[in-house]
């Protein structure tokens, strides 16, 4: 637990990505990307081709905060590290990739507020990586790995591209959005009183400024930006799910929002999910945003999917929402195991 960077038995290469999809995206965002490519210890002594684990990251995260150290814990690249160090558990190429945005995230889906993400990581990424490094280009040899809204694209990832992605781990994913959204509504409407219920007048007001320095920020935030990802209009306005006067849901644009809930989208994509090689649920039972409760129903849809009960591990960790880093190795070494090699 020692307070600064810890020598790594494999290595990790940094490199900048110049993203094509990325050019001219809707927010003015660089397209040029920070991507971290860790390979495991005595990767540059054999021929061996690994299966490869890719890591993305939780709403107003990037890439740099994987190196984040708080008192007592390692940064996740460390303990990602350490699960490979003594050759117990079988090498993994473990990918970096950087998917933030001007609003915060950009929950890994292409949408005309944010930007092409989701293609950005599949058909941008994933194959520069495989032609770059040796991996097994196969889909039962690569996984995506992800807490909150990291947990959600890695929820739906491999049901959009199941050419591509075979196993998966959600910690705390974003899921069963009456739950874990709708509450919010109510004090949202409250904070934006004082911009006339305008939330672009909100938006202007936290870009002039320093962010987080007003109490409504994180909040208005959070569904700002996710409005941003899952329901702008085509000249790229993020429109909010409700009214911000009056707090009444706007039907059809919630709808946008339930299409892209992971419980929902699961009976569209059961045979995606049917032929899941591995995949990890984990929320805490004291979860703000009650991810737990939605936890236990993607795990519900899922197995209804028809996934064998074998392949899936769940589990309710005594928990909040942050803090949970320690179980991003054990879901890493479960996956390891069970990927094609």
């Amino acid at each position: 637990m020692l307070p600064w960077d810890g020598e790594l038995a494999g290595r990790i290469d940094r490199h900048t990505f110049d993203s094509t999809l990325l050019r001219d995206n809707p927010l003015g965002d660089p397209h040029e990307r920070p991507l971290w490519v860790y390979v495991p210890p005595g990767y540059d002594d054999t021929a061996t081709r690994y299966p490869t684990v890719y890591v993305i990251q939780g709403y107003t995260g990037h890439i740099s905060m994987w190196a984040n150290r708080t008192a007592y814990r390692q940064p996740f690249p460390e303990t990602a590290d350490a699960v490979f160090a003594d050759g117990t558990v079988p090498g993994c190429v473990l990918v970096y990739v950087d998917a933030w945005t001007a609003v915060g995230g950009s929950q890994f889906v292409d949408s005309p507020g944010t930007g092409k993400y989701h293609s950005y990581l599949c058909d941008e990424i994933v194959p520069w990586v495989d032609a770059h490094y040796r991996t097994i280009a196969d889909r039962e040899s690569r996984a995506i790995t992800g807490k909150s809204s990291g947990g959600f694209g890695a929820m739906i990832t491999p049901m959009l591209r199941p050419d591509l992605f075979g196993a998966l781990a959600t910690h705390a994913g974003d899921t069963l959005y009456e739950l874990s959204y709708l509450p919010e509504v109510g004090e949202i409407v409250r904070a934006l009183r004082a911009y006339g219920g305008d939330v672009q007048r909100w938006w202007a007001d936290f870009r002039s400024r320093t962010a987080f320095t007003k109490p409504e920020d994180e909040l208005i935030l959070g569904i700002f930006g996710v409005a941003a990802c899952f329901s702008a209009r085509e000249d790229g306005t993020p429109e909010l799910p409700f009214d911000p006067v009056t707090g009444v849901l706007r039907q059809d644009v919630w709808q946008r929002w339930l299409d892209w809930d992971p419980v929902r989208m699961a009976p569209k994509y059961t045979d995606a999910l049917r032929s899941l090689r591995a995949g990890w649920i984990d929320a805490g039972t004291r979860d703000e945003w009650f991810l737990d409760v939605g936890a236990e129903a993607f795990r519900a849809e899922i197995l209804k999917a028809g996934l064998p009960e074998d392949r899936v591990y769940f589990e309710l960790f005594d928990a909040a929402h942050g803090g949970i880093d320690y179980r991003y190795p054990l879901a890493l070494k479960w996956l390891a195991e069970r990927l094609k090699r």
